[in-house]
């Protein structure tokens, strides 16, 4: 029998009470890691009273103290990053560099949360008047949430956790119940580093505990990323009580091949950007539109490194992708494929052909050619390794159909020209633009500046931006 999967209150394990369940699985064999609840309405209640008590002090404890936390913080992250990795590869089931290069990424946002008596540092403005001077501070909000998906269940809690608890705040994580188990590890390396008990809390759940916290009256602020509806809900619902809100939704990718792209290099970004993490992420190039004569060499390399690319269970040294989330979610991806051929796209390869493991939820890379932008797998997130091409004369007519897209979270442009990378840079309406970079994910120090349905909210998550998000300002006139 599968064990209960515990929240974490106050760095304490709490048994669940809960209605409803579901199981966490090895998504590379089927093995039931544990039962995760799913409305456990007393644990959120639970978890925000310990927030708000461990608040005052930890708001009270020195920005130097808690920057030093960070320090430590990065230091235990660093000691165990291969643990850490191993963790997110057996409940996700990326491939392991994929899982060791996710935690780099989540460390970054620690070194920058390090540095946060840097940032978090006021402004002053004297002599306004005669005697009168103006300064302004920045003050924690108190009790914040983060609810996080099932692709990076280490690198999004640590977008959110470093930046909001070094500011002063005391944080709620409600991760995925797909992939809740790394979350647990990251809380213990956390209070190991000398984060008091209570400042952050674990607390599992579906949709109702979501809501539960959206409404809750003593959460301020709600960070989320997830698919694109369920994003626009938390920010409608949230917003509506009041909470500041951040909601990083889906994505639908363009990646523009001109007929002067380095090919060996190009073929390889592109493989690595539609097919890695089985194509479960956010940045995943989702649609190449082959520029010229680029569309015909285009086609056919990436149909070969399809055809080689090695499936199977993410820790063996040979693989290049690993499985899908779920059984149920591997077969909404084949039925986009049906889709695809349905609308008259050409299918170049067939990913539910390739070879794979019997047990586990594996899908092979599939890829289509000639696909016209009204198609609905040019126009909606899949979240699966598939690639489509278009072809378009032109440069100007490549930018013009992207911008169809209500996506707007990254583009890519594949070029020796700098002139054409400038053009792409200054017309394409996408928050983070690539220039011969197939996954063009900004380092910790700038926002991942996702636009249009892609994001909800003015704030965005990392640099500077998620110091504004989780601090208000404290404006003070004086006269002495």
């Amino acid at each position: 029998m599968a064990k209960h999967i515990a929240h974490s209150i106050a760095s304490e394990a709490v048994e669940p009470h809960a209605s409803e369940w579901d199981q966490v699985y090895n998504p590379a064999t089927g093995e039931v890691l544990g039962d995760v609840p799913l409305d456990d309405f007393g644990a959120v209640d639970q978890a925000v009273k310990t927030a708000a008590e461990a608040f005052a002090e930890w708001s009270g404890t020195s920005i130097l103290e808690r920057a030093r936390c960070m320090f430590r913080y990065r230091d235990l992250l660093e000691r165990h990053h291969q643990e850490l990795a191993e963790m997110v590869t057996r409940e996700h089931g990326k491939i392991l560099s994929d899982a060791y290069n996710e935690v780099g990424r989540g460390i970054e946002v620690v070194e920058l949360a390090a540095g946060a008596p840097s940032i978090l540092k006021g402004e002053i403005l004297p002599g306004v008047a005669t005697g009168v001077e103006v300064f302004m501070l920045r003050v924690p909000l108190g009790v914040v949430t983060g609810i996080t998906p099932f692709n990076f269940p280490a690198m999004i809690p640590l977008w959110m956790i470093p930046p909001a608890i070094v500011s002063g705040n005391t944080f709620i994580l409600k991760p995925s119940e797909r992939t809740p188990l790394t979350s647990l590890r990251l809380l213990e390396l956390l209070t190991e580093a000398g984060v008091p008990k209570g400042v952050v809390n674990v607390v599992h759940g579906g949709r109702l505990v979501v809501d539960r916290l959206l409404s809750h009256p003593v959460v301020r602020a709600v960070s989320f990323v997830g698919s694109e509806p369920v994003a626009k809900h938390v920010y409608q619902t949230a917003a509506a009580y009041g909470k500041r809100v951040q909601a990083l939704g889906g994505a639908k990718n363009f990646h523009v091949v001109m007929p002067d792209a380095n090919r060996g290099r190009t073929i390889d970004a592109l493989t690595s950007s539609a097919f890695g993490s089985a194509g479960e992420r956010c940045l995943a190039g989702a649609v190449v539109i082959a520029v010229g004569e680029a569309g015909d060499w285009l086609t056919e390399a990436m149909a070969q490194r399809a055809e080689s690319l090695a499936v199977g269970e993410g820790t063996a040294a040979s693989v290049e992708m690993g499985p899908l989330i779920r059984a149920a979610h591997r077969d909404r991806v084949v039925r986009y494929i049906e889709r695809g051929q349905r609308e008259g796209a050409r299918l170049v390869y067939d990913g539910r052909r390739h070879p794979v493991p019997a047990q586990g939820f594996f899908l092979g890379p599939s890829l289509f050619d000639d696909v016209h932008p009204e198609m609905s797998i040019a126009q909606e997130e899949i979240f699966g390794p598939v690639l489509s091409v278009m072809r378009q004369p032109n440069l100007p007519a490549a930018v013009e159909v992207a911008n169809r897209s209500r996506f707007g979270n990254t583009a890519t442009i594949y070029t020796q020209s700098g002139a054409a990378a400038q053009y792409f840079r200054d017309h394409i309406e996408a928050g983070m633009v690539g220039v011969n970079i197939g996954v063009a994910a900004p380092v910790a120090w700038f926002p991942f500046a996702g636009w249009k349905d892609s994001f909800y909210g003015d704030l965005h998550a990392t640099g500077t931006d998620a110091f504004l998000f989780y601090t208000e300002r404290r404006v003070t006139t004086t006269r002495w």
